[in-house]
């Protein structure tokens, strides 16, 4: 005999939000857990606060620091790299959650100095298009100690990096931005170059 669907008992009023609404809610957990994987180690969007990165990126834009190939090779010259701040920067009060976004100079190994406005890396002269200006200091020589990076703004004479509070750990690298997604004008991806400080997420990136 057939049932009589007007006859299957109704919902008790009695009965949990929670309970009526468990796959909805085991959705929102899963797409939840998915966008904090994909955030701690695909992508993640960062913004530009200030001007210590001109001429490469500007205040306000915004950019996407993808993860994945440093998993296949480290940092490359040029390459332009989010950071969480070494100790030399938490002692003047940087936050670890916090971050920098520079360009990689120099790798274990290299000998860098900069004298008369000039970058030289292993005794050979660098041509930098991308810079704001010449440096206005002198720095070096000095030899990048292993697992160590160089690293340096585009706005050379606005720039708190390697010059000032020394060289990076490999392991404080979080990412490499790879795309300016805003402002649309200017969509497309970085060439290597880049400065600014940078906060997690969507909060401000100097």
């Amino acid at each position: 005999m057939t049932a009589n669907p007007d006859d299957r008992p109704e919902s008790s009023p009695s009965t949990p939000w929670w309970r009526s609404q468990g796959e909805n809610i085991r959705l929102i957990i899963i797409a939840l857990v998915i966008a904090l994987l994909l955030r701690t180690f695909v992508a993640e969007p960062r913004y530009i606060p200030s001007d210590s990165m001109l001429p490469t990126l500007e205040q306000g834009d915004r950019l996407l620091v993808e993860k994945v190939s440093y998993y296949l090779h480290p940092p490359q010259r040029g390459d332009v790299i989010v950071f969480s701040p070494p100790e030399q920067l938490q002692r003047q009060g940087y936050q670890r959650d916090q971050a920098f976004i520079k360009r990689v100079i120099a790798r274990s190994g290299d000998t860098v100095y900069v004298v008369n406005g000039r970058l030289y890396l292993n005794g050979e002269l660098q041509v930098e298009p991308y810079i704001a200006e010449p440096p206005r200091y002198q720095w070096g020589p000095a030899t990048i100690p292993p697992d160590r990076l160089m690293v340096m703004g585009d706005n050379r004479n606005n720039s708190n990096d390697s010059h000032i509070w020394g060289f990076l750990p490999i392991e404080n690298v979080i990412g490499r931005a790879a795309i300016r997604f805003w402002p649309v004008d200017r969509l497309g991806g970085l060439a290597p170059s880049v400065e600014a400080f940078v906060n997690l997420g969507d909060r401000p990136s100097q």
